[in-house]
């Protein structure tokens, strides 16, 4: 390994002199975006083009992942005196993922969804205009090993539409104009992310460049130890700690952190940076991305639900938990829905968001250091927005990170969703974060209105479309556009998710509990739990996954896998702790149940009262 990169560093600083610079990617386009012309304030050119799907199977990863599942077909598969009847809480993908892989292993899985739609924080429903409004904008990654066995398996890779290998970054200091990180194909990992890098001359010199290896040389020797290891740093203290120049954040690591966690890097985890470089490192096509086709609903959540039933398995929508009923032990008596529906299984599964677990831990669970490493958990906030505009926009064909002080990543859904095409006019899919206080943020966002939300987001827009977007007395922000601009606003949606993906700040993970816990016929789901793909769509498909695992292997007489290390200092203040009435889930909808919605007046109320720190308490540190 430590030949390997020394042959690496060698052919690194070769490379850097024998490639040419990219110019920036509007005056160069790639062979993404060479159809589209000279861009104009009334229309685009722009054709949407997919590529082929990558070579994502020949990794160690997918391999792995393969192997897994094929295990639940084979040796974990149930005889029919094994059968058991389980009943996951939670339609998200930890849920339905669960449920998939018991149905392979022969068991009969009820999942039980509080809403009227599936999918969890990736759900998606539609507007009075017949418009999809999604939770998140979701990019799916070749280096996504479970997600991509498990399209395979579902037989909907042909679903996924492949972008060119490019990452696509706004430029802060130049208004319109973009440039990009140049995947050449033909070129293995990690060589291909090294030349991306070297390749690209708008965004770091090459002394700036040769200071950003040293640090991440350790990863590639150790693995995934020294990834681990640096849970204890953000980002920004790990790059002081190695003397990384200051320009690397402010150029890369701002947009990463954004994406990845919806939180600046003074506060992320290194850890979670290092594990998705460790992914694009070791995996050629690890980096390639691919948008759904269509809604998640239609296009993942039901092919997922159609194979579950099939397999004599069900999906309960509109059927919230109120409690979890116990017996003296502790143990499980039965699941208690609002509609005063007993449910009994003979395994359960908790697929909830790790917000929602702690509402509903029943009374005699709560002084287990178990359920109270949960504490040091908790969902970060962000908000997904949607814009629709009179025209079409200057666009990319791909994910953009915006390097916004207010926007993480974005993309005209008009061009790179085939559901979602109009030759005519654009519809922008925007990432807002970080967006409070909790997540770093100056601002707390979340208790905005829409219109105060919008309005700063058009400012931010008419930096990246100087020269599109319309001056608009609707939205003070545009007030400096200059005439040329006509792009006015047609529609918006404002989707608030009060408590998204586990906040990954630094020294969360050891807190993240295995999926196997101390009450008997109990198994966690989600990914928040302890999976090394952090909180993504990869990581909660994995989870239910685990979970899966767990009870199938149980189901065949073997020993339970152990229960992840706790804590000391977790373990002595359990002991004390005054254990109450779980205060459970007040109010219906999306937002009761760790969701995210479009927030009106009621669900506001409910937002102020059942999760005031979105609200109170939140000093705002500057103004817009």
């Amino acid at each position: 390994m430590i030949v390997r990169n020394l042959v690496l560093s060698a052919v690194l600083a070769a490379t850097a002199t024998a490639f040419q610079p990219h110019a920036p990617l509007l005056s160069r386009p790639s062979s993404a975006s060479r159809n589209m012309s000279r861009p104009t304030t009334k229309s685009s050119n722009l054709v949407m083009r997919d590529f082929p799907k990558p070579n994502v199977e020949d990794t160690d990863n997918y391999r792995f992942a393969s192997e897994m599942s094929n295990s639940f077909k084979t040796t974990l598969k149930a005889d029919p005196s094994q059968k058991k009847k389980v009943a996951i809480i939670g339609g998200g993908l930890a849920g339905l993922s669960c449920a998939k892989y018991l149905s392979d292993a022969g068991h009969e899985a009820t999942i039980y969804e509080a809403r009227d739609v599936l999918g969890g924080k990736v759900s998606a429903w539609q507007d009075e205009d017949g418009d999809w409004i999604e939770t998140g904008l979701h990019i799916f990654f070749g280096a996504y090993p479970n997600v991509m066995n498990m399209f395979d398996e579902l037989n909907i890779h042909d679903r996924l539409q492949w972008k060119i290998h490019q990452m696509i970054f706004a430029m802060q200091e130049l208004p319109g104009e973009f440039t990009s990180f140049d995947f050449i194909p033909g070129i293995p990992a990690p060589f291909n992310f090294g030349l991306a890098i070297l390749m690209n001359q708008k965004m770091l010199t090459l002394p700036e460049k040769i200071q950003t290896a040293p640090p991440l040389i350790p990863m590639l020797i150790e693995g995934q130890s020294f990834i681990d290891a640096q849970d204890e740093l953000s980002v920004t203290e790990f790059m002081r700690k190695y003397g990384m120049p200051e320009r690397i954040n402010e150029e890369v690591f701002i947009a990463m952190a954004k994406a990845l966690d919806f939180i600046d890097p003074d506060r992320l985890s290194m850890t979670v940076v290092l594990t998705a470089m460790n992914r694009f490192l070791n995996e050629s096509n690890g980096l390639q991305m691919a948008f759904l086709d269509g809604n998640q609903s239609d296009r993942l959540c039901k092919p997922m639900t159609d194979y579950v039933e099939k397999r004599g398995g069900s999906v309960k929508l509109n059927a919230p938990l109120k409690e979890i009923v116990t017996n003296d032990d502790g143990s499980i008596n039965h699941l208690l829905l609002r509609s005063g529906e007993k449910i009994e299984a003979e395994e359960y599964v908790s697929a909830m968001p790790v917000d929602i677990v702690k509402r509903m831990l029943p009374k005699k669970w709560q002084n287990m250091p178990y359920f109270r490493q949960l504490d040091e958990l908790e969902g970060i906030p962000v908000i997904n927005l949607h814009m629709w505009f009179d025209r079409k926009l200057k666009a990319v064909d791909h994910l953009c990170f915006s390097r916004s002080p207010l926007l993480s990543v974005y993309a005209d859904m008009s061009v790179t969703c085939k559901e979602y095409a109009d030759p005519d006019k654009s519809m922008l899919e925007l990432v807002f974060a970080p967006c409070s206080p909790l997540a770093g943020g100056n601002i707390n966002w979340i208790g905005k209105s829409d219109e105060e939300i919008i309005d700063a987001t058009m400012g931010e827009l008419a930096r990246l479309f100087p020269t599109e977007i319309a001056n608009d007395e609707k939205w003070p922000a545009t007030s400096e556009q200059g005439p040329n601009g006509q792009a006015k606003l047609l529609k918006y949606s404002v989707v608030k998710v009060p408590r998204s993906v586990y906040a990954a700040i630094p020294g969360r993970n050891k807190y993240r509990p295995s999926q196997t816990t101390p009450i008997p016929q109990l198994t966690l789901a989600g990914c928040y739990t302890s999976q090394k793909f952090l909180g993504s769509m990869e990581g909660a498909t994995l989870s239910g996954k685990l979970a899966a695992e767990v009870i199938a292997n149980r189901a065949k007489g073997n020993a339970d896998k152990p229960i992840k290390e706790i804590q000391q200092h977790i373990i002595d203040a359990a002991s004390t702790y005054e254990a109450k009435e779980p205060v459970g889930v007040k109010g219906d909808g999306a937002i009761a149940f760790g969701g995210g919605y479009t927030v009106g007046k009621k669900e506001e109320e409910l937002l102020r009262e059942s999760d005031p720190a979105q609200y109170d308490g939140q000093k705002e540190l500057a103004s817009v």
